[in-house]
């Protein structure tokens, strides 16, 4: 079996009194699809958050392959978002200010990339989400479809392992959503990236290969889909 390309083990993660994660045990293997589900407060976000290194676990293990993040600096885990991780968010979260090449483009130029071969690889990425004609626009100036098609390709233009997608349709109609989940799913397919996505909507739920179901801190169910 392929060995996992990230890996919780007995992950807590605690908010003063309250246990937001209660030694959560996960395993997901290169290429996979995976969907995070439960009620509010379940602690669905929380344990997204803790395998992307953005929260730091208050015990427990999370690795990347071999690596320990959780044994990593800030310092650290930030440049491994960076080279790593791909995130798309309920809403987008691009820089207003910048161009929909400019906000693709800058995972990679914050990883030092050259301008010029940064914004290269965004319009690439731009044309296959059926975006390039809107490579100069700005956020405030396309749909929300749109956004989220851009905030695919930011996540993916540096090649990232893993892409983390917390509520990625949750802003977005029907048909629209399920156009932003096929077109992120595609993409990561070509790239045999991981893709955990955090949702409430079932239909988005059903494309994942797996649906593991949270209450309360705990994996309460691991089922195949």
């Amino acid at each position: 079996m392929t060995e996992p390309i990230l890996a919780g083990r007995g992950v807590v993660k605690r908010y003063g009194e309250v246990v937001a994660l209660a030694g959560v045990d996960i395993s997901i293997r290169p290429g996979e699809v995976i969907a995070i589900v439960g009620p509010s407060g379940s602690g669905k976000s929380t344990l997204l958050h803790v395998l992307a290194g953005i929260l730091p676990a208050d015990d427990g293990e999370v690795f990347l392959g071999t690596q320990a993040i959780t044994r990593l600096t800030e310092t650290e885990r930030s440049k491994l978002r960076r080279t790593a991780f791909g995130f798309v968010f309920q809403s987008g979260m691009l820089v207003a200010e910048l161009t929909a090449e400019e906000n693709v483009a800058l995972p990679l130029l914050l990883a030092g990339a050259p301008r010029e071969k940064g914004i290269a690889a965004a319009r690439e990425w731009l044309v296959r989400l059926g975006l390039g004609g809107l490579a100069g626009r700005r956020p405030g100036e396309v749909s929300g479809g749109q956004l989220q098609r851009m905030a695919i390709a930011r996540a993916l233009a540096h090649r990232p392992r893993v892409i983390f997608a917390d509520e990625p349709t949750g802003a977005l109609d029907t048909r629209t959503g399920e156009e932003t989940i096929t077109a992120l799913l595609t993409v990561a397919q070509e790239t045999n990236a991981a893709v955990v996505i955090v949702t409430h909507d079932e239909s988005v739920a059903r494309r994942a290969q797996r649906v593991i179901e949270m209450r309360d801190g705990r994996i309460a169910v691991r089922a195949a889909v």
